[in-house]
């Protein structure tokens, strides 16, 4: 689905200093004549915070690939290839994370190490859509058929370690659902594997700065959005943002569902937002019947088989009562699971760029134009809105990996 989209680069880290100002009093003179001050006690030093717990479980070493190696998986690339300057090492990393109903659970995902002389960055990058039959694409098993195989190795041999987390549902945790399109676990399963990566490269002895970049495209656009948001809300100080470049992600998910209950055109990506749907329903416990959401006889398909075939008229699909819910808002609870998942609406202080094609089928373009115009209306100055004039949501893709790179690299 979205595979063979790459390319991310590093950007400056952030280096902070503290000066602390401490005034003492001076005490009078013996013959004054002024009430005996009270004794001011001397600040004591706030206590020591307690480094976060060690989420890094194991590793294993899937192989080593010189740069020729890597270069010949982009032959059809022109001078991609000539990037690859050092061998890479690739390993599996197994984690401990949060599944949606806030449980550890152990995950996994691929580090890309180069074999570089000197400290390099660290890139993030969240793959897009994986369906259920696709599980050895996800990037711990490290496939030929994978996002990583090719470009993202091609980029990890130019000097920068990758992160690249299986989300839960893959890999380690493939036993569990994958919560399709849920902001906040596919932001925790990413920062964890991100924090992984950190302490595998403390562990091994591999030289890394203090620079994190964030990379994805289309459910790794939208997983890169909430990653970027939860990174400086939660570890400014720990895991800065140098530079985010997510791609083609549907971040405005509360319009987005109004814009599918109103469209009146074919829709060739309702059966991936069954899957949002099922998701959402699942972790917020809504618990309501397939019937609530579709019309026959699809409601007993897709109880049958989540993954069924649908058609592409939102009318033909969804239940006449629950299109009127979404465009109305007449379902509290309903609606909650949307706007919680909605990821446009915030101020990024670290440089971000939102890459889009304006004829993007799959995912409409309003959602980085959405999210550009909400950031810019909250002050945010780094902000940057880069559309890809007529590319489709997977025409589009070839593009974002060049221009993606080409932004970051500038950091």
């Amino acid at each position: 689905m979205l595979n063979t989209l790459v390319s991310r680069f590093s950007a400056p880290g952030w280096a902070v200093a503290l000066l602390w100002l401490t005034l003492l009093g001076v005490a009078p003179g013996c013959n004054s004549s002024s009430p005996e001050p009270t004794a001011v006690a001397p600040p004591t030093a706030p206590p020591p915070v307690a480094p976060p717990a060690p989420v890094l479980v194991g590793s294993s070493l899937i192989g080593e690939y010189t740069p020729a190696e890597l270069a010949a998986r982009v032959s059809n690339i022109p001078l991609v290839g000539s990037l690859a300057r050092y061998s890479v090492r690739v390993y599996r990393l197994t984690y401990t994370t949060q599944n949606t109903d806030g449980r550890p659970v152990t995950a996994s995902g691929a580090v890309l190490v180069p074999v570089a002389p000197a400290a390099v960055p660290v890139i993030s990058y969240q793959h897009g859509t994986l369906q259920p039959d696709e599980e050895t694409r996800a990037p711990s098993y490290y496939s030929s058929r994978s996002e990583i195989w090719s470009a993202v190795s091609v980029l990890a041999a130019t000097g920068h370690v990758v992160s690249a987390p299986d989300y839960i549902g893959y890999g380690a945790s493939k036993a569990l659902p994958h919560p399709y399109e849920h902001g906040a676990s596919l932001a925790s399963a990413s920062a964890d594997m991100l924090r992984a990566t950190r302490e595998f490269c403390a562990q091994q002895k591999i030289g890394v700065n203090q620079k994190n970049f964030l990379l994805g495209y289309s459910e790794g656009g939208y997983a890169t959005m909430a990653l970027h948001q939860l990174l400086e809300e939660k570890y400014a100080d720990t895991l800065p943002v140098t530079a985010s470049a997510p791609g083609a992600g549907a971040y405005h998910k509360s319009a987005f569902a109004r814009y599918i209950m109103n469209s009146t055109e074919p829709l060739n990506f309702l059966s991936t937002y069954v899957w949002v749907l099922r998701t959402y329903d699942r972790v917020y416990q809504l618990n309501r019947p397939l019937g609530y959401y579709y019309q026959q006889p699809y409601a007993t398909r897709l109880q049958t088989d989540p993954f069924s075939a649908v058609p592409q008229q939102a009318a033909e699909l969804f239940a006449p009562a629950f299109r009127q819910a979404v465009l109305t808002s007449s379902d509290p609870a309903l609606s909650a699971t949307l706007t919680a998942n909605d990821v446009y609406d915030w101020q990024p202080r670290a440089p971000l760029a939102l890459f889009h094609g304006t004829a993007d089928d799959y995912v409409p373009f309003f959602n980085s134009e959405d999210a550009y115009n909400a950031m810019r209306a909250r002050g945010a100055t780094k902000v940057e809105l880069r559309p890809i004039p007529g590319g489709t949501h997977f025409t589009a893709a070839p593009t974002y990996t060049l221009q993606a790179y080409a932004f970051i690299s500038q950091f």
